[in-house]
């Protein structure tokens, strides 16, 4: 079985080798000695997917991923779309390496990938997982033209994703020489594939999504989704991994069955004190807790939907509808003034500083491959080409 995807994102973060500015060391989690390893380590971020609700997830992402490696180089790659005005708040990123912003096509299937690959659940068959494989091996091969152009090696790539909400930082012990890092749970018969933090090998056998699914055809695999298909990759190549609770969660619009049936999908309140684990998330006022999480939690499959819960870090939403009205409250209560101020700005953004800012961002790129900043803005504020 195949569960439901929606358009993927990843952000996959690169350093590089001059030297980061020093996190907060006295916070939870991080180990000076780490901590100095990296600030001498060339780390690469590269975000991708759609901006669907990145007036949300992208100050969030700023704050807690970028701005914690501040000398990181940011590699954005996105479909272009009504939301691709929002990507402009990324002009707060210390450091922008490369912008590719594209008209998706369809991906040309091959026979390997038909016998590889299961439409069964997804919205978009397999042209979906080809879409979202396509977006996470682009952020490979940005990465590598760069490296080539500037005659060097990262260390580390992290990959997640564009609709990620980070209530707390990415810490330093989640950077594992020779193994692959990802999220617990949410495993969907195969490994979460929400996020990927590794050294440069270990990161293009995980990243290269399309590229190995001949080996995955000779070696007898069928009918895998995405976190099957994920595992079977690593596990074929080598590549050890370590399973880690990581503090951010998927804001998703998406409508869920409550309480979820034992193949269900759980979805997180924004308010959930977390680490989350790239679950399926949302603001709501939460009407699931403590006891009811148990007996919620306790009856999904472990092998399929089932989420870290223990300890009251997790309260859930009945997602069942649309979003509640009044969740813009929600979410600027939960996500603090801060956040909050970005998402309202994003509300009440003109289109002259829509280009403004883009503008911005593209003077600190050192490579930018986008349509017209004017067209990205127009789309967005849903005026009529000129």
């Amino acid at each position: 079985m195949t569960k439901v995807t929606e358009d993927a994102a990843c952000l996959v973060l690169v350093t590089s080798s001059y030297p980061l500015g020093s996190p907060n060391r006295t916070r939870l989690g991080w180990t000076p000695s780490k901590a100095d390893q990296l600030h001498h380590s060339r780390i690469a971020v590269c975000l991708v997917g759609g901006a669907r609700r990145f007036e949300l997830t992208g100050p969030s992402i700023v704050e807690k991923v970028l701005k914690e490696y501040p000398n990181a180089d940011l590699f954005l790659h996105s479909p272009m779309d009504k939301n691709t005005f929002k990507l402009s708040l990324l002009k707060t990123a210390p450091r922008l390496a490369s912008v590719r912003i594209f008209e998706q096509n369809i991906v040309s299937q091959t026979e390997e990938q038909v016998r590889v690959l299961t439409a069964a659940n997804s919205p978009n068959g397999i042209q979906g997982l080809l879409q979202y494989f396509n977006l996470v091996e682009g952020c490979l091969t940005m990465i590598e033209s760069h490296q080539k152009q500037h005659n060097f090696t990262y260390d580390w790539i992290v990959r997640t994703r564009v609709d990620g909400y980070w209530n707390a930082p990415l810490y330093p012990q989640n950077f594992v020489t020779g193994q692959y890092t990802v999220p617990s749970g949410s495993v969907y018969g195969g490994l979460n594939d929400r996020l990927g933090i590794g050294d440069f090998y270990t990161s293009k056998i995980a990243l290269s999504r399309l590229s190995l699914i001949p080996k995955l055809d000779s070696a007898g695999y069928r009918q895998l989704n995405s976190e099957s298909a994920f595992k079977a990759q690593l596990t074929t190549q080598n590549i050890s991994y370590v399973e880690n609770q990581l503090p951010f969660c998927v804001v998703t619009d998406r409508m869920y069955q409550f309480p979820p049936a034992h193949l269900g999908v759980p979805v997180a309140a924004l308010s959930s004190l977390g680490p989350l684990s790239g679950a399926k998330c949302r603001p709501c006022t939460p009407e699931c807790r403590d006891l009811c999480v148990a007996d919620v939690i306790s009856s999904l499959d472990k092998r399929w939907s089932w989420t870290n819960w223990g300890n009251g870090t997790l309260e859930l939403c009945n997602a069942h509808g649309g979003w509640e009205n009044g969740w813009e409250k929600i979410f600027d209560r939960v996500a603090g003034k801060k956040l909050a101020a970005e998402r309202r700005r994003v509300q009440v953004l003109k289109f002259e500083e829509c280009v403004r800012d883009f503008r911005e961002m593209k003077k600190k790129a050192v490579k930018w491959e986008a349509p017209a900043v004017e067209g990205i803005c127009r789309l967005g504020f849903g005026m009529t080409q000129r």
